[in-house]
């Protein structure tokens, strides 16, 4: 028999928990070992204390994963985003990482990668016109 194949935009916690868990358990067979953790650098508002912002990630087998990233425009120009990708980067080596990686779209902060270290290694051509999907990476010293 087929197993059953489902679309949907809004799988379960304990749909996305048996997918993650089935993946680890596959990839420490195949490594000999499992180190993937979650890795967050959060941005407060100094008034309110509120999160406003940071980078959500992860590390797993020697590389960092930037999966999202974003401080409010009010932020922007005072180093936040420098010092959030700092920390971030200083934990994953702290965790035996090498090098890191990302994807961004044109009009997001390539340049803003660029200027730390990160370097384009594809692109994808995505929407709207004239947008591109880049994928980046940096070696971790």
């Amino acid at each position: 028999m087929d197993p059953g194949l489902t679309l949907t935009d809004a799988p379960s916690a304990e749909q996305r928990r048996v997918i993650g868990e089935g993946l680890r358990r596959y990839n420490e067979e195949q490594a000999g070992y499992s180190d993937s953790r979650e890795l967050a650098v959060l941005v407060s508002d100094p008034e309110t204390k509120e999160i406003v912002g940071g980078l959500l990630g992860r590390t797993s087998l020697g590389l960092l994963f930037v999966d999202l990233f974003y401080v409010p425009s009010r932020l922007r120009g005072q180093r936040v985003g420098s010092r959030v990708l700092a920390m971030a980067e200083e934990e994953a080596k702290r965790r035996g990482c090498s090098a890191a990686m990302l994807v961004t779209i044109s009009f997001q902060a390539p340049g803003f990668y660029e200027r730390h270290g990160y370097r384009a290694f594809g692109t994808i051509e995505s929407g709207p016109p004239g947008t591109r999907r880049m994928f980046m990476t940096k070696t971790l010293a």
